[in-house]
This record gives C-alpha cells, structure tokens and sequence, in this order.
C-alpha cells in the first residue's frame, strides 16, 4: 500500500503566493467543498484556511483568540517553531514525511489561546484544482491550557475525474485541560492517492475527539494517526465513517497509546464496502494503570468488495482495561424484508439501513455540523444504491 509512485505528479512550489477568497471559487467548486464541510461564505466561522494546489491562497482568522497562519509563515515568525515542528513525526521516517519535510508547500497553523471557548469551527480546505498536482502538506494545531475549540478540515478537488496525490502531515498538541473536536471529511476523485501521517499528544484532562468522514470515492488512502493520551485523565475518542466503491483502495485506522493514569481510549469505526477493499484498523496499547479503551469496528458489505477488519488490544501491565468488538457482514435478509412488509421496495429497505449504519450521531457533532453531514450521508445513500 505505501508503495506509491510519485514521479507522475506535480510538487513544484510556484514562486509566489496565490491569492483567492473561497467565494470567488466557481459555484461547482463551492459546491463541492461543501460536502466536504467546508463553507465558502465563511458563515458562523472563527477563521477561514484555504490552500489550493501547490500553495495557500487565503487565510483569514475572525477571532481573537484563534491564531491562523500559513505554516511557512508561522515558521518564519516563530523561529522555526523548535517546540512543535517536527516534534511528533520522524521527518524520515517513509518517503512520504521525506517528501514532504524537502519540498513544504504550505499547511495551516492554528492556535487557541489559553482559556479561550470557541463556538464557530476554524474551518480548512486543501484543494486540488489543476491536473497532475502534487500537495506537501504540514499541518500544526495547537490548544493551549483549558481552551476549547472545534476545526472542521475538508478535502476536495474541483471535479470527480482529477488525476492528484495529497501528501501530508499533521501535528497536534491539546495541552493541560484542552479541549478539541477534530472533524476531516474527504471528497477527493477517484483518481487521487492520498498519503497522511498525524500524531497527537493530549495532556492531563485534556480531550481530543476526532472524527473522519469519507464516503466518495478516492484511488488509495493511507493513514494510521496516533493519539498519545500522556497526561493522567486524558480522554480520546476517535469516530470515522468509510465508503469503499469499485476501483477504491482503503487502508486506515487509529492507534491509541494509553500512557496516563486514569486515561480512556475509544475507537469506533463504520465501514461499507460496494466493491472496494477496505482495511479498517485500530489499535490500543494501554502502558500504565488505572486505563481503559474500547475498540468497536462493523463493516458492510454490498456487492463484491472486501473489508479485513483488524482490531488490535495490547496491555503492557497488569490491571488494564481494554476491550473490542469487530463483525463484518451483509445485510440482513429479514431486516429488508421487514421494511419491505411495511410497504418500501428493497432498494428502499436497503436505503433505509444503510443510511441507519451510517449514523453520525456517534460522532457528538454541534447540530449545524450534524445536519450539514446528514445531507452529505443522504445524498450519498442515493447515488450508491
């Protein structure tokens, strides 16, 4: 799966800054974008990212307490950023951290000052727009002590047939009493390959909830991001919803590192199937006590794909708590007949479960969040059956 070439693909930093607000985009684009979270009216927003192709094209923060930079510029003003640059990921560590640790072009930096309550999202978008483009991505969130925030990041490229890879790498540091919900959401084409290395470092009290939607299709994804919950009552939730359709290659998951005291894991993962292969992955590791975690992966098939579920538990002392469920199946024939009595024909019956499997309420979202991937599902759940 890692084996990727990237020689096809354009990582050329242009030589200036782009320069573009969201709604200039064309209507098409803003569209797409939208079923990807990603709201180009900037509406009920603390700030606004935007990076389109090789390089940032606006960036723009409406709150005082949110700090939005481009990551180039937030390494210029800050000295290089020594404390948080580099610090959770081995720039080394496979090609595609080398590649993007040589040839940056850009990411967001985001921080919430201590204390501070944030009620809009910050909200991102990486965009590919042009053919045969290549993105090197760092991203660097950080929530200082006892604040709270929540950053929607959505994914797109201008239509459906784009040829792309998107290479990149996230750092995220929630510090003592920190509070963040992380939403990604990708609408990448079938034609992108899609590498991502993150790790996440969550301190005493702090809370890190992390929510990845994926449900159009995308040539190969890649990504494992690891949470260490290295503070003692440190709390981790992790949610994601996966769509597989023909010709797609998934491989994702989450590793959940129990270091703390009193710390507790959760992963819980919904994963389809309609011809794609799908491995759906998580792992806890629980390093000290009192800990416990908790690993929930179901998976869907319908049609011809594939999803290898591999769910792993490893307690490391004695007195660990950690626990999985993990089934993989089909839909059951008595449950479609059951709505079919009550009068809907199988394609709706199948409709109806599909979309009930698909349920974001696990995921805790504020309702305007809720109601906008709701909309995404449902649309969704009519162009697959």
């Amino acid at each position: 799966m890692d084996e990727l070439d990237l020689s096809p693909f354009d990582f050329r930093v242009p030589g200036g800054p782009a320069s573009m607000a969201p709604h200039q985009l064309p209507q098409e684009e803003r569209k797409r974008l939208l079923m990807a979270g990603f709201d180009a009216s900037e509406k009920q927003r603390s700030g606004t990212f935007m990076h389109l192709d090789q390089s940032r094209a606006y960036c723009h923060s409406s709150h005082p307490d949110v700090e939005l930079l481009d990551i180039k510029e937030a390494l210029d003003r800050y000295n290089g950023l020594p404390d948080y640059f580099w610090q959770l990921i081995e720039p080394h560590q496979d090609p595609f951290t080398r590649l993007v640790a040589e040839r940056l072009q850009g990411g967001y930096f985001i921080r919430i000052a201590a204390g501070a309550k944030i009620q809009d999202p910050v909200q991102s978008c990486l965009f590919i727009q042009g053919e045969q483009v290549g993105q090197a991505i760092h991203n660097i969130i950080i929530v200082e002590e006892g604040a709270e925030a929540h950053i929607i990041t959505g994914c797109a490229t201008a239509t459906q047939e784009r040829v792309g890879a998107h290479i990149g790498v996230s750092e995220f540091y929630i510090r003592k009493g920190g509070r963040l919900t992380y939403t990604m959401i990708h609408n990448w084409g079938e034609q992108v390959d899609v590498r991502a290395r993150s790790r996440c470092v969550v301190e005493e009290g702090g809370l890190f909830e992390s929510n990845y939607i994926l449900l159009r299709p995308v040539k190969s994804l890649q990504m494992y991001p690891t949470i260490d919950l290295s503070g003692a009552g440190a709390v981790s939730r992790s949610n994601s919803i996966i769509l597989a359709p023909p010709g797609c290659l998934v491989d994702c998951g989450t590793r959940m590192n129990l270091n703390g005291p009193h710390t507790k894991g959760e992963i819980i993962s919904r994963a389809i199937s309609t011809g794609g292969t799908l491995f759906a992955r998580g792992h806890i590791r629980g390093n000290t006590v009192p800990c416990r975690g908790h690993l929930e992966c179901k998976g869907l098939i319908l049609g011809d794909g594939s999803i290898h579920a591999i769910p792993e538990l490893e307690g490391c002392v004695e007195g660990v708590e950690l626990s999985h469920e993990a089934a993989v199946g089909k839909i059951a024939q008595e449950e479609i007949e059951y709505l079919m009595a009550r009068g809907l024909d199988e394609d709706e019956a199948t409709a109806v479960i599909v979309q009930g499997f698909l349920n974001v309420d696990i995921m805790g979202l504020p309702p305007r969040l809720k109601a906008a991937l709701d909309q995404v599902i449902e649309e969704c759940r009519r162009n697959m059956l």
